[in-house]
């Protein structure tokens, strides 16, 4: 049996110590084991909340790996009443399980912990996965919630899942009045827009500092390095005219299909879906355009002998699979449409050294998946989603990694793609300052 570092050790003794936890310490610190360590030291009986990508590739494999001794069941929605009916120590479901536990609250009867992987998946307080978490929370006398992306897109992310953790304790109970002392509302013509304070993270840090813990992965592992380098394709002329008639008249005519952008965040999206080759017409028809940075693309993953590819749309997939078919490159893909086991068996085959690339959904690969055998990720195109982005660059960079790693990014020049890679690293510093202050009030 493998022993835990010590800041696993650490972590643990907090998860005992407490009985409401914030567990924010990085992507690829293993802070499964430290929650396992936990449960099988309290002898509770516990459900597990996890994204349906790693039920199986992350805690099944955990349990099995460092404490064998825990009985488990994994539950689906075909066996969800069976894997509650039976007696064992850990019940291990989706996110969106909730709703359905929610509605049959009876089957909680004998548990007493809860653990929430990646809570940023109940940040929306009005979505019925989050209200249906709150609303069976206070069945649970042990809660801890974990994530290393835990405020992506800015402090708001926080309350809630914060709230269903201590009920209300730190951040308050209602939402308004939280936004209201951590943002100032600024008008922009058609309802306020929310900036945070600047010393939004100093309070909300404070607030939670006491069932907060957190590690860099940098603190627990001497890692190598990672470098992050964009790389620019540019957009052939009449590919770029047709780039601008869009951003000037929100109207694109291809020859086989009007594209309409009827405001200004459907405008972004149609530009981007332009730049990476292809826009969808009110049908969700692809109108193929070009196909240029996948060539890039290919490139780069020909020069290497293990990479990860994101992609954001479906013919981004396609045309990244026809291209290494014709290559001969040995590839596997993780999407929504990847089945559980499949994605189990797509890692596998990876570090084994069997596929050259996994072209990956960064919402399907991007939590609790470890790929080290690859030493490179590639951004076929920008995502807007700063936990996306960052979770995905990590699947590389973590525990086992012993090479240097880097992050290619793909942009179009001159067009929004540059910005979006840009608003990415304004996104991933906010994150990383609250962070940085709460990594601070721990040490003190």
């Amino acid at each position: 049996m493998l022993k835990p570092f010590e800041h696993q050790v650490v972590t643990t003794k907090f998860i005992m110590d407490n009985d409401r936890c914030l567990i924010t310490s990085d992507p690829g610190t293993a802070k499964t084991r430290s929650a396992l360590d936990a449960i099988k030291n309290r002898e509770s009986r516990t459900l597990v909340l996890a994204p349906l990508s790693i039920l199986e590739a992350s805690w099944a494999d955990d349990i099995a790996k460092f404490t064998p001794e825990l009985t488990y069941s994994i539950a689906y929605a075909k066996n969800r009443e069976a894997a509650f009916a039976g007696n064992e120590r850990v019940v291990i479901t989706n996110h969106d399980a909730v709703k359905w536990i929610s509605k049959n609250i009876h089957v909680l009867n004998d548990f007493d912990t809860l653990i929430i992987d990646e809570f940023t998946a109940f940040k929306n307080k009005d979505s019925q996965r989050s209200k249906a978490l709150l609303k069976l929370a206070n069945q649970f006398t042990y809660r801890i919630a974990m994530s290393g992306t835990p405020n992506s897109n800015g402090i708001l992310d926080l309350w809630h899942p914060t709230k269903v953790i201590d009920d209300g304790e730190r951040l308050g109970r209602a939402f308004y009045s939280f936004r209201q002392s951590v943002c100032t509302p600024k008008w922009n013509g058609f309802a306020n827009e929310w900036t945070q304070k600047d010393d939004a993270e100093e309070v909300v840090a404070a607030a939670l500092s006491d069932i907060n813990i957190r590690y860099t992965l940098e603190e627990c592992i001497d890692m190598p390095p990672q470098t992050v380098s964009t790389m620019y394709v540019t957009l052939p002329k009449k590919i770029m005219q047709q780039y601008q008639q869009l951003s000037n008249d929100s109207v694109l005519y291809t020859g086989r299909a009007t594209i309409n952008a009827i405001n200004a965040g459907a405008k972004i999206k149609k530009l981007l879906q332009l730049c990476t080759g292809a826009v969808y017409d009110e049908h969700g028809d692809t109108q193929q355009i070009h196909k240029a940075r996948y060539e890039l693309v290919m490139q780069l993953v020909q020069e290497r002998k293990q990479s990860l590819v994101a992609f954001n749309w479906k013919h981004e997939q396609r045309c990244l699979v026809e291209l290494a078919d014709k290559l001969g490159i040995k590839h596997a893909t993780i999407s929504g449409e990847t089945p559980v086991n499949k994605r189990k068996e797509v890692v596998d085959r990876l570090q084994a050294g069997q596929v050259q690339v996994v072209f990956c959904h960064p919402q399907s690969a991007g939590h609790g998946l470890t790929m080290t055998k690859a030493k490179t990720v590639i951004w076929a195109s920008p995502t807007y989603n700063a936990e996306h982005y960052q979770q995905f660059n990590r699947r590389i960079y973590r525990a086992g990694q012993t090479e240097k790693t880097e992050v290619i990014q793909i942009a179009a020049r001159d067009t929004w793609e540059t910005e979006v890679y840009q608003k990415l690293s304004g996104k991933v510093e906010r994150m990383d300052d609250l962070l940085g202050i709460l990594n601070r009030l721990k040490a003190a």
